[in-house]
């Protein structure tokens, strides 16, 4: 074995891989990161720059950005080397930080936002297929863990960040606080990660990079302007699927006659590959619908303050930062994974039934508990679904299988929010003009999610009637999560176990072992 892997005997990376993975965790930490902290500084943004009525495409650009990148990232890591490709998103983003704290109207934020989308694209596929380059699948569990636990830290640490630098430095520097840490990530990688040298001499599919692209604008913005901006059979929704359908055949069709395709179909041939991201679809569309409606319950019907509904989601990401960890050094220590999807999908489908349950009466305990379950579910499932991927293709395909599964993670929280968000602001709305007749229905008209200061100027009776309707939006939001999940867990039914690479005798792949070996072996020792 080279003298940079990681020993099978001591699972103990050398210092130099320390050192990259350190910068890779930074690098995921501002990727998770951003948007919390942005969301959070949102209302001081409008104050100063005015525009509301475009501030939900501060969030839509940088998400259609990143989504619409993620894909050609993977290929091009694939084709041209993994680290120019992954230092060139590192400096996109950075830019776009940069830019976006020097916005001087809201035009000019949008659109830096979406050059930080289009560096964050890379960011996360980029920290998966290294991590893929450098650890064998046998060890790599453990690793990944360690990514969800930086997952699980920028969530409960995001609003709490963007609170206080929004207070104390002011809103510019909720963009600024990237380019240090960026920049440490980027000269410790530029130091220390040395992957052989890629010159492909295929050109880039510049036709399927068009049409995926054009196809996953329209996924992202059929699912943001649906049921808000335009009605769900309202003309322009109707443009927009029907572009975004032909744009996806287009892309399939001609993904097959491509020299070098931008997602090469023959990845999906893996019955693994192709059921991990269903899978991790499915974990998008929960995942992120929980972190949406949870805070948003406890507020409203619990009496929880702004920061402490964050805090309050410690039990869901505190067990799933355990879970995961646990995950990892199993499936290490045993090469041993497919209990995980299975029991993952179980847990995750108990706790979203668990939390529809939830009424105005529940208590803080039983309802953090109820997200510990579902944490624990999300734990066993969110790296997991990452590694069987990567260790069901080749190693020349490791960017587009890191980009296709965290782009069906992207495009299920797309899908979770919107679909999970038409359910509960019809039902709030239902409920509201149910309970408190036409003041109900005027109190929610503009929005079904309403802040502690509105919330606190309405009538006791129109609060308790609020309370009602929110508590009857969540259970209708996580029944179909709960619905929805059943898929994850008949998905994971039908995982094969195949043998991790470099789980011991296994002599699988052997031409894919002989590039990670490489790989690995020119890891510099440079600290």
């Amino acid at each position: 074995m080279a003298d940079n892997a990681v020993p099978a005997e001591t699972g103990k990376p050398p210092r130099s891989v320390r050192v990259v993975l350190l910068a890779l965790m930074i690098t995921m930490m501002l990727a998770m990161l951003d948007n919390m902290i942005v969301g959070t500084a949102m209302p001081t943004i409008v104050g100063e720059l005015g525009g509301l009525q475009h501030l939900s495409w501060v969030v839509t650009a940088y998400t259609l950005a990143t989504a619409a990148s993620t894909p050609l990232w993977g290929k091009l890591g694939d084709m041209y080397g993994r680290k120019g490709a992954f230092m060139t998103s590192i400096v996109i983003f950075l830019i776009g930080s940069a830019l976006s704290g020097m916005a001087q109207d809201m035009g000019q934020l949008i659109g830096f936002r979406a050059v930080q989308g289009l560096g964050a694209g890379g960011l996360m596929v980029g920290v998966m297929a290294i991590i893929g380059d450098l650890i064998p699948p046998r060890e790599r569990g453990k690793y990944q863990g360690m990514m969800a636990g930086v997952m699980a830290l920028a969530m409960i640490g995001g609003p709490l960040v963007g609170g206080t630098i929004t207070d104390h430095w002011g809103w510019r520097w909720a963009f600024y606080i990237n380019l240090p840490l960026g920049i440490v990530a980027l000269l410790a990688i530029s130091a220390v990660l040395h992957l052989p040298r890629k010159l492909s001499q295929a050109r880039i599919d510049y036709l399927g990079a068009a049409l995926l692209t054009v196809g996953i604008t329209s996924i992202v913005l059929v699912t943001t302007w649906g049921g808000s901006e335009y009605a769900w059979s309202s003309a322009r929704i109707m443009e927009v699927i029907g572009i975004g359908v032909a744009s996806l055949v287009g892309f399939l069709f001609w993904q097959t006659k491509a020299a070098e395709p931008v997602v090469p179909l023959h990845i999906f041939r893996s019955r693994n590959f192709s059921l991990m991201s269903t899978i991790g679809f499915i974990t998008g569309f929960v995942m992120f619908g929980a972190v949406l409606f949870l805070p948003l319950y406890q507020q409203a019907v619990q009496g929880a303050s702004a920061t402490n509904s964050g805090l309050l989601l410690l039990p869901m990401l505190g067990a799933m930062l355990v879970v995961s960890m646990v995950a990892g050094r199993v499936t290490t220590n045993s090469g041993r994974y497919k209990v995980f999807p299975v029991v993952g999908s179980v847990l995750m489908v108990v706790g979203l039934f668990l939390l529809s349950q939830m009424d105005t009466d529940t208590t803080r305990f039983t309802s953090g508990v109820y997200m510990a379950v579902l944490g624990a579910g999300m734990g066993c499932l969110m790296q997991i679904t990452m590694l069987v991927a990567q260790n069901s293709v080749e190693m020349r395909d490791m960017g587009v299988a890191s980009s296709t599964t965290t782009l069906a993670r992207t495009l299920g929280s797309s899908f979770g929010v919107a679909i999970m968000g038409a359910l509960f602001n019809n039902r709030v709305q239902h409920v509201m003009t149910e309970r408190a007749g036409v003041l109900g229905s005027k109190i929610t008209q503009q929005s079904a999610q309403l802040d502690a200061k509105s919330l606190e100027k309405l009538p006791a009776a129109a609060r308790e009637a609020y309370q009602h309707a929110v508590s009857a939006g969540t259970h209708s939001a996580f029944l179909l999560g709960a619905i929805v999940g059943v898929a994850a867990l008949l998905a994971a039914l039908f995982v094969k176990e195949v043998p991790l690479r470099g789980a011991g005798p296994d002599k699988r792949d052997e031409d894919a072992a002989g590039d990670a070996a490489e790989a690995r072996t020119t890891v510099a020792e440079a600290v």
